[in-house]
């Protein structure tokens, strides 16, 4: 029966693992800010950045390069590669459900709470479905209460997370989340780590899969490019003043042109008076006519 060491690389991958769960919190939270300056289709299109930017670097990708760092002593580990592309697609899917709830009108509290619940049973099982990617010679078990409290970190670091998209504004406010957000994550994985134990197994097969440096580094390597596109894209967009700007102005244009359709008065002095609705439309007047 081997061994288990969550840092066979030291502390270069928690390090690195955290480091990632921070960028990704906080590119999701710049993200979150800018959805709630706008409305309709950007604030669709801001909120799916969010939630790829935390579901998939703050949390998926925390959780496999710190994977990168787990070895088990006299077995290879193997990693299913549908398995672990689902867990990948899970993160993002379970916080775009909780990036929509609150994104909705209506009850703030009710909505972080439902989607606190969602988004961190979500994650919790993200956790798990990726750990079921993993093949080695030995059985896994689980400590059931240490399961339990990871799930419990899952549930009250994905709450924080949507209050933070919710309410944090400001560089130094978003750094503070960000900063918070990372332990919670890196807590939820490691405590669930923990939870591990290996028993010897006398039937011996052929391990199914793929080496993480074949599969895992290459995927990961994905979801940091990704990142850095996303930090381009907040970097080129308009800030959160000037987007609410446009959408204000972008309101107002659109109520003076669904007036004008219906037929509202509009004073004008040089008319006469304002125009009434279903009277014949008077001629413009002429101002460089010479009087």
């Amino acid at each position: 029966m081997g061994s288990i060491d969550h840092f066979s690389n030291g502390l270069l991958t928690p390090a690195v693992a955290y480091l990632m769960s921070c960028i990704g919190s906080a590119l999701g939270l710049l993200c979150a800010i800018r959805a709630r300056a706008v409305t309709g289709a950007p604030r669709v299109r801001w909120f799916a950045l969010a939630s790829v930017s935390i579901g998939g670097t703050g949390i998926w990708g925390m959780h496999f390069v710190g994977m990168l760092g787990f070895a088990v002593t006299d077995t290879p580990i193997r990693y299913d590669a549908t398995r672990t592309v689902v867990s990948l697609l899970l993160a993002i899917a379970v916080v775009g459900v909780g990036m929509a709830i609150i994104g909705r009108r209506g009850s703030q509290t009710t909505g972080l709470v439902v989607g606190g619940i969602v988004t961190g049973s979500g994650v919790a099982i993200m956790h798990y479905v990726g750990m079921s990617a993993m093949s080695i010679n030995d059985d896994i078990g689980y400590d059931t209460f240490r399961v339990a409290l990871s799930v419990l970190i899952a549930l009250v670091a994905s709450t924080a997370a949507l209050w933070a998209a919710l309410n944090v504004k400001g560089v130094v406010a978003v750094t503070g989340a960000s900063l918070i957000m990372g332990i919670a994550v890196s807590g939820m994985h490691y405590t669930g780590m923990s939870a591990m134990s290996l028993e010897s197994n006398t039937h011996t097969s052929a391990l199914h899969g793929v080496e993480a440096s074949q599969f895992l580094a290459p995927l990961v390597v994905g979801v940091s490019l990704f990142t850095v596109i996303t930090l381009f894209i907040v970097a080129l967009s308009s800030s959160t003043g000037e987007l609410r700007e446009e959408a204000e102005l972008g309101a107002r244009l659109e109520r003076l042109a669904q007036r004008r359709t219906d037929g509202v008065a509009f004073a004008d002095p040089a008319r006469g008076g304002p125009q009434q609705p279903g009277e014949p439309r008077r001629p413009e007047p002429d101002y460089f006519r010479a009087p």
